[in-house]
């Protein structure tokens, strides 16, 4: 097996509904605009409130990818 890099990065989904759901559009969110994504960790969950009700649910994700260099990493991003 060849041996691979991987990089991470931390982003945070937010939904009115369910920590799921924010989970799941941080990870939406990645998807748009990164390739090999390999990994989603959640490593915090928290809701925003207001005057006792919640507001939304958050997620905290470490997402990895493979990392094929920094010009291929720039190159296939879809900013």
């Amino acid at each position: 097996m060849a041996e691979s890099v991987y990089k991470v990065i931390e982003l945070i989904g937010t939904s009115t509904e369910s920590w799921e759901k924010a989970a799941a559009a941080a990870v939406m969110q990645a998807s748009q605009t990164l390739r090999d994504l390999r990994v989603a960790e959640v490593v915090e969950l928290d809701m925003r409130l207001d005057e006792g009700k919640i507001l939304s649910y958050r997620a905290k994700v470490r997402i990895s990818f493979k990392y094929h260099g920094a010009e291929a990493w720039w190159e296939d991003t879809k900013l």
